[in-house]
């Protein structure tokens, strides 16, 4: 929340985006508290949940800004509060509208990219800051928890249970299936097959299946092709780019590409795919094949961008460095792996973070429940003492 109050009046849209039911209206609620408890009284708040049918009617533009215009305050500040907008048609044309009005200060949320995208960026270009959430961290889902298990059975419930934050109130598994196949299927109904009128529902879940199965692993549009007609469903590698396109502009999937180190420069192939969540993939179709290494890489993968870094993969040479984390403030390397006792994989490990020449700081993330230590400046941390020191969002 600690965005929301810093951008608090100041003259900028902000547009929270995220995955279905990852926490935005909730954070919008505790917002509007906090606005309560600090001096705005009720009646300066307009909110609006595009989901509730109470709000069905307003269908576009001109009457979403009708509708908020007619409530605005004279001479004191009037916060709007639009959650879920992409259910408004032109939605973008009504929020320019509101910005540019003295005392507004707008809130929005949306569930797919598509909000800051083409003709909507352009429009709202320079004017919006966006603020991008995530379900849980594994800091926040501990912190909720009501026992007291060990950390590392935390970090097993984390993955199997899921970090959507409803999930926290579901005892039984098969209720959390439930809730989880309730946002796959929202998400790939409503924000990925009617947003591109997708007809092969089919194919799309094939391939997010596929997906599910090869996360952190290089996986081009043509191997998925590939898999796909090896599987006895023929597509294109254009129609393939399609569906990998609504899934990342759904949040469910997470793209990252490759970075030369050495030379400095982007690669244009050779990217992964990481999932939003991994009880969402455990829930799905199963923990056959299950691999705890991977898991754990998605896990750093999401944290480090809920710290506000663009993540990367990292070449240097021959050699590949699991993630370089970049911010205003320079880069960082990160090797993640469940265990480096044995000195064979440890010096593996190592080796792609020892063959970088600059100061940057490295790190070496692990399970291993040693204390932290350092290999010729490269700093072994354990992973769950690493994500307890995150931030929390609330």
């Amino acid at each position: 929340m600690t965005d929301l109050i810093d951008f608090k009046d100041k003259r900028l849209i902000k547009i929270i985006t995220g995955v279905r039911r990852c926490g935005k209206s909730t954070l919008l609620e505790l917002y509007k508290e906090y606005l309560l408890q600090n001096g705005v009284s009720e009646n300066q708040i307009i909110s609006i949940n595009f989901e509730d049918v109470d709000f069905e009617f307003i269908s576009d533009y001109t009457k979403l800004h009708d509708y908020v215009k007619e409530r605005l305050l004279p001479d004191i500040m009037t916060y709007v509060f639009l959650d879920e907008v992409q259910h408004v048609k032109s939605y973008e044309k009504a929020v320019d509208s509101l910005y540019i009005k003295k005392n507004v200060d707008v809130y929005v949320t949306g569930s797919n990219a598509y909000l800051l995208s083409g003709e909507y960026a352009t429009l709202l270009s320079g004017r919006y800051v966006e603020i991008k959430m995530l379900p849980l961290s594994f800091k926040e889902y501990v912190s909720a928890l009501k026992n007291d298990i060990h950390t590392p059975k935390k970090y097993e419930k984390y993955l199997t249970n899921s970090s959507f934050p409803y999930a926290l109130e579901l005892k039984k598994q098969k209720d959390i299936k439930m809730y989880l196949e309730g946002i796959y299927n929202s998400v790939i109904l409503k924000d990925i097959v009617e947003r591109k009128k997708i007809s092969d529902v089919s194919s799309l879940r094939l391939i997010t299946k596929f997906m599910f199965d090869n996360i952190g692993n290089l996986c081009s549009t043509k191997k998925i092709a590939d898999y796909m007609v090896s599987s006895g469903n023929k597509i294109s590698v254009n129609t393939v780019d399609n569906y990998l396109d609504g899934l990342t502009n759904s949040f469910i999937l997470y793209k990252a590409s490759r970075y030369d180190i050495k030379g400095k420069q982007y690669l244009k192939s050779g990217e992964k795919y990481y999932f939003v969540d991994i009880g969402l993939r455990h829930f799905l179709i199963g923990s056959k094949k299950f691999d705890m290494g991977r898991a754990l890489e998605n896990t750093v993968y999401l944290e480090l961008l809920r710290r506000g870094y663009e993540v990367y993969i990292g070449k240097v040479g021959n050699n590949e460095v699991d993630f370089i984390a970049i911010n205003g403030n320079g880069e960082r390397y990160y090797q993640v792996a469940l265990t480096v006792r044995d000195e064979t994989t440890k010096e593996r490990e190592l080796k792609p973070l020892n063959s970088i020449n600059d100061h940057n700081p490295k790190y070496l993330l692990t399970m291993d429940d040693d204390p932290e230590t350092s290999h010729n400046g490269i700093k072994q941390i354990n992973v769950l003492d690493w994500l307890l020191g995150g931030a929390t969002r609330f």
